[in-house]
């Protein structure tokens, strides 16, 4: 039986169970992922989970010496997760967690514990983000840029020696968030390399390759890693999803409150000149 407060210790990690929640928490050490490295610990409530399961892992020369853990992440709970959009590879997915295989009954009387406290709608999507990732502000260096994002913006600031002559000729960019409706996290490992590209708003057109495209940054070796760049998505995919979108303003709120309320989303970057000058005509005027 798993009790609050039980801790499994496996390869590189340690899972301690609590009423509402599993607090993971990364070991550092040479053969540690630098992803888990990054992210240091995470706290994960068990209403951001759709299930956990238990499995026998072969070990060396094909011996079943192994048990693997690993908690399935419900969509759209976790920033990390969903920029990483199954492309992390196995020994850095963080929702997983290898123990010596005769712990196998502590791991499935973990699991159990778990699976006895998971939300009833486990299996649809989360309405929104449930587990925290870094914080701005927050740097990325990639191959042909640094990026920067404060929270309200995400800017690019172009290499003289890694940036297309298109890049550098455009000069730097800024992207607030009111401009985005997206990111797209493409990973370094994968064959010929990666890039973080940010989707922009009222854009129907295919965008232009990495290279070329103003609000993307091309990977490269030793640019733009795992545990540097998958993290700098999330936390502008989870400043995008909390963004208090223009038709949230309340309507309910006297005029200057409303006006007030409107110049703060403005002046975070949250509302784009054109936005706040049209709302705040239309509540100026009482509508």
């Amino acid at each position: 039986m798993c009790r609050m407060g039980d801790v499994l210790a496996g390869n590189h990690a340690a899972w301690e169970f609590d009423s509402d929640s599993v607090l993971i928490r990364f070991a550092r050490g040479m053969r540690t992922p630098r992803l888990w490295h990054a992210l240091g610990e995470r706290r994960i409530p068990l209403e951001a989970l759709s299930g956990v399961d238990v499995s026998a892992a072969a070990g060396a020369m094909g011996r079943r010496d192994t048990v693997v853990l690993r908690a399935v992440p419900r969509a759209g709970a976790d920033p990390l997760m969903e920029a990483a959009a199954g492309q992390l590879k196995e020994g850095c997915d963080p929702y997983r967690l290898v123990l010596p295989g005769d712990r196998a009954p502590q791991a499935a009387a973990f699991a159990d514990a778990v699976r006895e406290r998971l939300a009833p709608g486990r299996a649809e999507p989360a309405d929104r983000f449930l587990v925290e990732v870094p914080q701005p502000p927050l740097q990325l260096k990639a191959y042909d840029a640094r990026l920067g994002f404060d929270g309200s913006a995400v800017t690019f600031h172009w290499s003289r020696t890694g940036a297309s002559s298109a890049k550098w000729r455009a000069g730097d960019q800024r992207f607030a968030l009111a401009d985005l409706s997206g990111v797209e996290w493409a990973s370094p490992d994968r064959p010929g390399g990666g890039y973080l590209r940010l989707r922009l708003r009222d854009t129907a057109a295919d965008p232009a390759p990495p290279d070329h495209d103003l609000a993307a940054a091309v990977f490269g070796t030793g640019y733009g890693a795992v545990h540097e760049s998958l993290p700098f998505a999330a936390a502008v995919l989870a400043a995008l999803r909390e963004r208090a979108p223009v038709a949230a303003v309340p309507r309910a709120r006297a005029s200057d409150d409303r006006l007030t309320h409107l110049s703060e989303l403005h002046s975070t970057g949250l509302l784009t000149d054109a936005e706040y000058a049209t709302l705040r005509a239309r509540f100026a005027a009482g509508a």
